[in-house]
């Protein structure tokens, strides 16, 4: 879909272009004559013979063959030239920065849906419409300004936004981070974020190509292919954060089960992420922050050292690294004490190591060399220096320069001030560094990007099940929630673990499956969904006596229909859960189980396929992990069991894509094994 007249374009016409750098048409004719640029650039006006000193073609017929187009006219104007360029002209290039299509009414949809016809017709790709356009390192087809320096080690860049891009690009060229792309995909009627992702894939060169990339995305309209183009870049080495707008839902869902009320088309979104090892922003100067650390080396672990002359920020910094499971090891013994006698009278080198307002270039050399030759422990070093306003802070950014080229381990740097050392920090970024103003959005950012999840095997070891016997059951089942014992089947055949159980609509059958189970027995009312609330779970059941009473007193609950029995396990109580949620496929949730779940919401996501480790991941990352590994005396959830039933639960569903929501809840953990206890099962067809 995108080929090189998009992208390396062999001649461009401005159609629409203007003297009016004002414009999107005079813009983005400027930003072209200003760019690498060098085949044929053409114009068409049909007021001027001249245009930005180009001599102007009246309409698109008078135009010989050419490569790219750049659309600036209303939007009732765009079909007839588009089909002229397409048809006549050979053109395969086009960037639409005209607006009224498919963002705007029912008739500007169906006259996106025809020139995306025509450009499909030929083989050629589409930018837009409703865009700012695309920049290359071949050459600018935006309309925007500022133009950022673009470097073939800088930063690929796509967006759903075109203003989101300029507000984006703005502020990182203030921080000294360079570009190698720009794309504003604006309405993405051919070309998405997918599109645009799976070319930075398969083009990509480890001699060449960035190994940075940061999305602002809207919408996901293919998540499998993300998924693939995402992780194959990761895997090759690519770091990439995103921020996906949009994750809030107005009004509550109405849900049938834990997990439909839980899952959300938001979490599907990180669970996306995380399986791509993207890390994910929620807001603009995140993802610069977090675009800045990439271009540092990666740390190695969690342990930082901060060197500053002043002290709050530091303290600042420190609560925001240690808030995000960072570790600011204490600093002490020789050779802390030999550091400490190279700076002024007050210094402290405990860490944060702080040679305070005075601190010079050199001092800052002897902490970072220190830092790097004394102290193992730490895997980087923070830096804040801004300016007491006592002298200028040319020599110690300059050092700190020198010291970030040849260090072993990634220092980054944190200048607060801008106004009183605005020369100075230009130019640090003149010289190609790249700073951070905020010493909390860089501690919370680089401990979002440390704690990211790698990215997962493209084919992950998962659980084998019983394919062939699951397929019979759900091909037998009717829309709507399985029956028991179809739920028992199907867990049988995907090997996972249930407590022995039965369902009796009549006292005698009661009795008889009590003796068939043994005590003790947990009853349980079928019908109503949630037993607990109506008086319907009834634990620890020890004789027949017992069974009799209770089975005619819930046999009254409003909805229930027969009582289920099953054999009293003990342990922790655990959750599993599986959600469709649309093209994302199935969402598995795991978490601590019974009432909990509700109190808590304490639960993890990921998208199936799961496997072990990628399982045991959401069981480490659950606030309440603690009591997962037994606390004060409690015997703890056997891990591997459990990881092991989460990726059964994600390969039964692969297998049974009809399941639309399914609960094991509760499953009781403990040192031998995760039992299912209780679950739902809803088939949609």
């Amino acid at each position: 879909m995108i080929n090189k007249e998009l992208l390396d374009p062999s001649s461009v016409v401005v159609v629409g272009g203007s003297d009016d750098v004002n414009k999107p048409g005079g813009a983005v004719l400027r930003n072209l004559l200003e760019s690498p640029f060098k085949g044929p650039v053409y114009v068409v006006n049909p007021k001027a013979d001249t245009v930005q000193g180009i001599k102007a073609c009246h309409t698109v017929e008078e135009l010989p063959q050419v490569g790219c187009a750049i659309i600036a006219i209303a939007a009732k104007f765009c079909l007839h030239a588009i089909e002229v360029l397409a048809r006549e002209k050979g053109t395969r290039g086009f960037v639409i920065l005209s607006a009224g299509f498919s963002e705007e009414n029912k008739e500007g949809a169906e006259l996106e849906h025809k020139i995306v016809e025509i450009i499909n017709s030929v083989g050629g790709s589409l930018i837009g419409p409703n865009c700012t356009g695309i920049l290359t390192s071949n050459y600018n087809g935006s309309f925007t300004s500022p133009v950022p320096k673009l470097d073939p080690r800088g930063i690929d860049f796509i967006s759903g936004s075109g203003a989101t891009a300029i507000f984006i690009v703005d502020n990182c060229m203030r921080k000294g981070l360079q570009f190698n792309s720009v794309w504003a995909v604006g309405n993405s009627a051919q070309i998405g974020v997918e599109d645009a992702l799976e070319y930075l894939d398969e083009s990509f060169d480890p001699a060449t190509s960035s190994r940075i990339k940061i999305l602002y995305i809207e919408s996901i309209n293919h998540p499998d292919k993300f998924l693939k183009h995402a992780s194959s870049l990761t895997r090759k080495g690519c770091r990439i954060a995103a921020i996906k707008s949009g994750s809030s839902e107005a009004g509550g869902r109405a849900a049938s089960s834990h997990t439909g009320a839980l899952a959300s088309p938001d979490v599907a979104v990180d669970a996306l992420f995380r399986k791509a090892g993207i890390v994910r922003c929620h807001g603009r100067e995140e993802l610069m922050t977090v675009a800045g650390i990439f271009t540092y080396p990666e740390l190695k672990g969690r342990n930082i050292a901060i060197a500053t002359h002043a002290g709050g920020p530091a303290v600042m910094l420190t609560d925001a690294l240690s808030n995000g499971k960072m570790e600011i090891p204490h600093l002490e013994g020789p050779k802390a004490k030999a550091l400490l006698e190279k700076l002024f009278p007050g210094s402290s080198t405990g860490n944060p190591i702080d040679f305070l307002a005075t601190g010079t270039a050199e001092q800052l050399g002897h902490i970072i060399d220190a830092c790097n030759n004394d102290f193992d422990q730490i895997d980087g070093i923070a830096v804040i220096f801004g300016s007491p306003g006592l002298f200028p802070v040319y020599d110690v950014y300059r050092t700190l320069a020198e010291k970030i080229k040849t260090s072993p381990k990634p220092i980054f740097p944190i200048f607060p001030s801008y106004l009183w050392v605005k020369d100075e920090v230009e130019e640090f970024v003149r010289n190609g560094g790249t700073y951070f103003p905020d010493e909390v959005l860089f501690g919370t950012a680089l401990a979002k990007v440390y704690n990211t999840s790698k990215v997962q095997p493209e084919h992950p070891d998962v659980p084998e099940v019983d394919t062939t016997r699951i397929r019979q059951i759900v091909n037998a089942a009717p829309n709507g929630y399985m029956n028991p014992d179809q739920i028992h089947q199907l867990l049988d055949a995907a090997g996972i673990s249930r407590a022995k159980e039965g369902v009796a609509d009549t006292e005698k059958k009661c009795l008889e499956l009590a003796h068939e189970i043994g005590y003790p027995l947990v009853m349980k009312v079928v019908g109503p969904i949630h037993k607990s609330d109506v008086g319907g779970v009834v634990l620890n059941v020890k004789d027949d006596e017992t069974v009799v009473r209770e089975f005619n007193r819930m046999m009254q609950i409003k909805d229930t229909y027969a009582i289920m029995l099953a054999q009293q396990l003990s342990g922790t109580e655990v959750f599993i859960g599986a959600k469709k949620e649309g093209a994302f496929g199935h969402i598995v949730m795991c978490g601590l189980g019974g009432i909990f779940i509700e109190v808590l919401k304490d639960v993890n996501a990921g998208l199936a396929p799961l496997s072990r480790e990628e399982s045991l991941g959401m069981i480490r990352n659950l606030r309440s992990y603690k009591i997962i590994q037994g606390v004060r005396g409690q015997e703890p959830v056997n891990e591997e069991r459990f990881a092991e039933t989460i990726a059964r639960v994600s390969a039964l569903v692969k297998a049974a894509p009809e399941i639309f929501e399914m609960d094991l809840n509760p499953l009781l953990g403990n040192s031998r094994d995760v039992v299912a206890v209780d679950a739902r099962i809803r088939i949609e067809k």
